[in-house]
């Protein structure tokens, strides 16, 4: 598999081109909105999600989990801005689990040690998908 998204690129490279086009610190503010619940300019959702993204723009409360989980992949991506820690940190312990592993994630690609307490609450999270990126991330912090 090649890595690249249904729409082209993959999503580190259509993160990239955000960050070129609209700034590194509006993609990553936009990114901070979507992991908060908020709204973010759909342009910006649609270079972190794909062609797809206006669907969920209107979705209904129960899919609009997807919106923080690409608010967290777009930080996978963008350069580090410490102003997005906060955002992270409380990703970590978001209702739904795709949002927990993005986070989980983002805190190893950053290393962001300020995760690591939140990281081991994870290890014993209910998906195996979370636990195990906690675990990577722990690794990643501490190895």
């Amino acid at each position: 598999m090649s890595g690249r998204a249904f729409w082209g690129v993959t999503p580190r490279q259509s993160v990239e081109a955000a960050c070129l086009d609209h700034g590194t610190g509006s993609v990553v503010a936009a990114c901070v909105a979507l992991l908060h619940g908020g709204e973010a300019d759909p342009t910006l959702i649609a270079a972190l999600a794909g062609p797809r993204a206006p669907q969920f723009l209107d979705a209904p409360p129960e899919q609009r989990y997807w919106l923080r989980v690409w608010g967290a992949r777009g930080l996978m991506w963008a350069p580090w801005d410490a102003s997005a820690t906060a955002a992270v940190l409380v990703a970590l312990g978001d209702e739904h689990w795709r949002v927990r592993e993005m986070a989980a994630k983002v805190t190893a690609r950053h290393r962001l040690t300020a995760a690591q307490e939140a990281l081991a609450v994870l290890l014993t999270d209910e998906n195996e998908r979370v636990r195990a990126a906690a675990a990577r991330a722990l690794r990643m912090l501490t190895g």
